[in-house]
């Protein structure tokens, strides 16, 4: 059985339950309008919709007229400048204990707003960690610069990591950070999707947790563009849903439909 054929199977063990799958669209690091940009909105604009997720210490005037005229984007928060704090024998993590922690919130803070007056409705106040990473005192304080969702890499643990803060990650990363930069491969990709979506449908993951594509535009290959591009109009076709952002993170809260409880 390919990888293709496997998750057509799983996606069928849903709709046989009277459940139906969700999934949504992340991509990261964006600052300016580019090519790039532009072929991943022509895509959602087709398919389905994007979460960007903007640097707000490095945003220009491109991106925020970019995502004017796409309907199928919304903005949120990569956290204020992209930049490592942690010390050259670590990992890298902008929002970690490096710094003060009333430094980094108030950068937090800062971006947000940036975000807002930029965007208006097109900003959603989600908080996407540089490198996917956040120390739990940073997540402890994010209601403090006004944010109210957290996502990072991987199933969630919690649905509330902190008060107020409502968490949804992304599951599948299509590019391969250690070979090079390079797309993970469409049976590697495809196995990860589907074992979320596994995992979500037998209990071991939570249900209710959208499983999740994330993609870097500006580093993204041409077999890496053509595989998302599939994975969307493959799943769609199968009953699939694909949510946006407000949906993503609001599925738990909202009928049985959305939050893929049933069909």
């Amino acid at each position: 059985m390919s990888a293709w054929d496997a998750l057509d199977a799983e996606l069928a063990l849903w709709r046989a339950a009277r459940r139906r799958a969700t999934l949504w669209w992340r991509d990261d690091d964006a600052v300016r309008d580019s090519p790039a940009l532009q072929r991943l909105l022509r895509i959602a604009e087709a398919h389905a919709p994007v979460a960007v997720a903007a640097i707000p210490a490095g945003l220009e005037p491109s991106l925020v007229d970019a995502v004017a005229r796409s309907p199928a984007a919304t903005v949120i928060q990569h956290g204020y400048a992209h930049r490592n704090h942690a010390p050259p024998d670590e990992r890298k993590m902008e929002l970690g204990r490096h710094r003060d922690v009333e430094t980094t919130i108030a950068d937090l803070a800062r971006g947000r707003d940036v975000l807002e007056r930029s965007l208006g409705e097109r900003f959603f106040d989600i908080l996407v960690p540089p490198w996917n990473r956040i120390d739990t005192a940073i997540v402890a304080r994010l209601r403090d610069a006004a944010i109210r969702g957290l996502s990072t890499l991987g199933s969630r643990r919690s649905l509330h990591p902190a008060p107020g803060v409502v968490q949804c990650n992304v599951h599948v990363d299509v590019i391969a950070w250690q070979r090079n930069r390079s797309f993970i491969g469409v049976d590697e990709a495809i196995d990860r999707v589907t074992a979320h979506l596994r995992a979500r449908r037998e209990g071991a993951a939570d249900a209710d947790e959208p499983t999740g594509l994330l993609t870097h535009h500006l580093d993204m290959s041409e077999a890496g563009w053509a595989f998302a591009e599939e994975l969307v109009t493959r799943t769609r076709a199968s009953g699939a849903a694909w949510l946006d952002v407000r949906a993503a993170f609001g599925a738990v809260d909202s009928d049985a439909a959305t939050s893929g409880r049933s069909a």
